[in-house]
């Protein structure tokens, strides 16, 4: 969305205290001692919603109507409903960054989870589950205390972590569709109030997640290119594998509420005018319950800037046609109601979108008079930066948080040996830094150079550059910090001046003289240097990682209120690293690769490379799910419940010859209860075989021995974490769904299992399974 302007908080080492004071009652309708409104058939809680919904919707003037197609949403005081904003943000917190939230003296500030892509590399779907809940429950609270005027949340991004420049990438779980799948579903199962399992929910939410930017929305301001005239150009295949799948687990595993449609075009057709996007896929095939919004003003730019429509009037007609039901900007206040008298736009066409709007404020619990005594009607301010959210942001950056290099195992550095410290560089006092975007005031703050100073008394700081831009460095002055310290610590990266939304990355170095300090501080240590990098997005440190003088290199993103305490913890031992990267580190010659371009597959004949782990093929600087511990881990898949698939037991199975002569069937040809009846268990070994308890993500890929023709290299089909103890070993086990692990999407884009040999690989072990037709 068009981002409004912030102003943030000149952060120092504080907690915020949650006062119990009297609030503001929060906004609701049907009051039951209002005698005008509680004989409303809408009021009444025993009905089924969509006939609430179609009662209050009749009640409805055509003014009235077409006012409540907008985000901030007017009362109607004849009928007893107050207005509502549809816009609030929650991307890693409850923000004030939508104008749905206020903070003030009674509820300060909202926990500050770490920045998706960094709770991303934890791997842990119960942890993401968990966040989601606690957002869900402070969201709440700040409703209850009546600091919210609306419950609905535009949260979380799920677009792929496609090409390494995006400035929003760092919103992101990554660049894999199952790990953004499995986030989103997780995240908003959280959010609004169902188990970790789902099916919890029957019809009452906590609050209501949205998931966005549907779909192929990746660019957003790269050499001239902006996200508002966009034309994604993607193949079917494409669309099938890695752009939709996220969007598609949001919907029929989370049953999110809420769908956000994108800015871009893809493949000619504005995303919030694409019927076939919002209503058959999104609403006919997935099953999609909720509402769709608009990206901030992105039905006037289908008009004003694509040039899609002829006239405004066309524009509200192709987005309320396609099935979109609320904007976020004034362009359906401004020229709904000249639709409908030009005969373009009838009146059942709002109808439709009102039904959905209306349906998820009942099934928040708005229309049931006051939330005092209903369900989630307890929850109150001190829920809010309660101590238990406050130690899951530290969970979460502690588990986060990737170990890059350990030469000679410089890392853990003692507590007791290191009698001196020096911190320098320009990302080491920062708080504004930590949170990234979309964030709203902190629970509590600590830099990083204040939790390294409580390890470390003799601890000296220098910034070296005045920003992370680092047009000028003072490297003599840094140089001489470094040599009077038994050890040095550098605080480098990115932050949101060089990548966030509305703003694309045009190389993947770091920034000005960061890269000269760095070398020539490390060359001047005592002893091998840590690097520490904060960032969304990857960063070519290919110098670093081949410089014996760097011995230690800690990726942190941007990790949240507790992230700077995770890190010194990490830094001195206290906690054993386990993050792994949930994207690909690509080197600086990756920027020719035209950030327009949404192919996923190489193609030989341009020398395109491809992209994501999954297609690739060029040289990375580190890959996909790269991370180190303390601890050595070995892998052992010691069973799988089966080893040869038959494909052969339909005679009216239609059978595909590729052109490089492998055969296939379609997956929705071999029906449900054959897919359900092949599934299988796979069991992996793994042993700590180091001295310290680690937490350990475990990755379970599936690779075709075939390359080539659009396949990917491999693809992760499952993961999950194990916490060891020092040497000691355990077995987890993976259910192995052939229809849905074993196959891929061919050029129509539909999902196909190919003969020959499939293989499970876990690290370097791996495991052989035949299919055959």
């Amino acid at each position: 969305m068009r981002p409004k302007k912030l102003c943030f908080l000149t952060f120092t080492f504080f907690t915020l205290s949650v006062l119990r004071v009297d609030s503001t009652q929060p906004p609701f309708s049907c009051d039951s001692s209002n005698p005008s409104t509680k004989a409303f058939p809408f009021c009444e809680t025993t009905l089924p919603i969509s006939q609430r919904a179609r009662d209050l919707v009749s009640r409805l003037t055509l003014d009235e109507k077409i006012s409540q197609l907008v985000n901030s949403a007017p009362p109607i005081p004849r009928l007893g409903i107050p207005g509502y904003e549809w816009w609030s943000e929650a991307l890693h917190g409850v923000s004030n960054a939508g104008p749905g939230i206020h903070f003030n003296d009674n509820i300060k500030g909202a926990t500050s989870f770490p920045q998706v892509i960094l709770t991303a590399a934890s791997f842990d779907a119960y942890q993401w589950y968990r966040i989601g809940q606690a957002i869900g429950k402070e969201a709440r609270a700040l409703y209850n205390a009546g600091q919210a005027t609306g419950m609905t949340f535009w949260a979380p991004n799920i677009n792929i972590f496609r090409d390494p420049r995006w400035g929003r990438g760092q919103e992101t779980p990554g660049e894999d569709p199952l790990v953004t799948g499995l986030y989103a579903a997780s995240y908003v199962k959280g959010v609004q109030g169902d188990s970790f399992e789902g099916g919890k929910i029957k019809g009452h939410l906590q609050a209501s997640a949205c998931c966005k930017h549907f779909t192929a929305y990746d660019l957003d301001n790269w050499k001239g290119m902006n996200r508002f005239v966009f034309d994604a150009r993607v193949t079917m295949q494409d669309l099938a594998d890695t752009y939709q799948p996220p969007f598609k687990s949001c919907v029929e595993q989370g049953r999110a509420s809420g769908i956000m449609c994108a800015y871009n075009k893809v493949n000619g057709v504005p995303s919030c005018a694409d019927s076939n996007l919002l209503s058959k896929t999104a609403r006919a095939q997935w099953g999609f319950r909720g509402y769709i919004t608009s990206d901030c003003d992105a039905v006037s730019i289908i008009h004003d800037d694509q040039g899609y429509a002829k006239s405004p009037e066309d524009a509200v007609v192709d987005v309320l046609k396609a099935g979109m039901d609320v904007n976020c900007g004034s362009y359906l206040l401004k020229h709904a109601k000249v639709a409908v008298e030009q005969k373009k736009l009838s009146e059942s066409d709002i109808d439709r979108a009102l039904h959905n709007l209306f349906s998820v404020r009942m099934r928040l619990g708005l229309f049931n008079g006051h939330p005092e005594g209903q369900l989630f009607g307890n929850i109150g301010p001190d829920q809010v930066c309660s101590q238990e959210h406050q130690i899951l942001a530290l969970e979460a950056a502690r588990n986060g948080i990737v170990l890059l290099k350990n030469s000679a195992r410089l890392l853990p550095l003692s507590k007791s040996k290191t009698k001196s410290l020096a911190v320098i560089g320009p990302n080491a006092n920062s708080g504004q830094m930590l949170i990234g975007n979309y964030a709203g005031p902190p629970c509590r703050f600590v830099t990083p150079l204040q939790a390294l100073q409580s390890y470390i008394k003799q601890t000296v700081y220098h910034p070296a550059c005045d920003t992370v831009q680092c047009s000028s460095a003072s490297v003599d002055r840094a140089v001489d910090v470094a040599k009077g310290a038994d050890h040095v610590v550098l605080m480098m990266g990115l932050d949101q001046t060089q990548e966030r939304e509305e703003l694309d990355r045009t190389d993947l170095l770091l920034p000005g003289k960061q890269q000269e300090l760095i070398i020539a501080v490390a060359k001047a240590a005592k002893n091998p240097v840590v690097l520490v990098l904060f960032s969304g997005g990857p960063v070519d440190i290919s110098f670093a990682k081949n410089d014996e003088n760097i011995g230690g290199i800690l990726w942190a993103g941007y990790p949240g209120e507790g992230g700077a305490i995770a890190l010194a913890e990490i830094m001195f031992g206290d906690h054993n690293p386990g993050g792994r990267l949930p994207m690909t580190w690509y080197p600086q010659e990756f920027v020719k690769v035209p950030m327009t371009d949404m192919g996923m597959r190489p193609e030989a004949s341009s020398g395109y490379p491809g992209r994501t782990y999954r297609f690739y093929k060029g040289r990375s600087v580190f890959e996909f799910g790269y991370g180190i511990s303390y601890s050595k881990y070995s892998y052992e898949l010691t069973a799988v419940s089966q080893n040869t698939l038959y494909l052969n037991q339909s005679s009216t199975m239609h059978i595909i010859n590729d052109f490089d002569s492998v055969r296939s069937t379609l997956i929705s040809e071999l029906g449900t209860e054959f897919c359900e009846q092949n599934k299988c268990r796979a069991r992996i070994g793994v042993k700590n075989h180091g001295d310290m308890a680690g937490k350990h993500p475990v990755l379970l890929f599936a690779r075709q021995e075939k390359h080539g023709n659009g396949r990917p290299r491999k693809q992760l089909i499952g993961f999950q974490s194990v916490v060891l103890g020092a040497g000691e070993r355990a077995e987890i086990e993976f259910e192995v769904s052939p229809c849905e692990h074993l196959s891929r999407a061919n050029e129509d884009g539909l999902m196909v299992m190919e003969e020959g040999r499939h293989f499970l690989v876990v690290e370097g072990d791996e495991y052989p399974i035949s299919v055959v037709i």
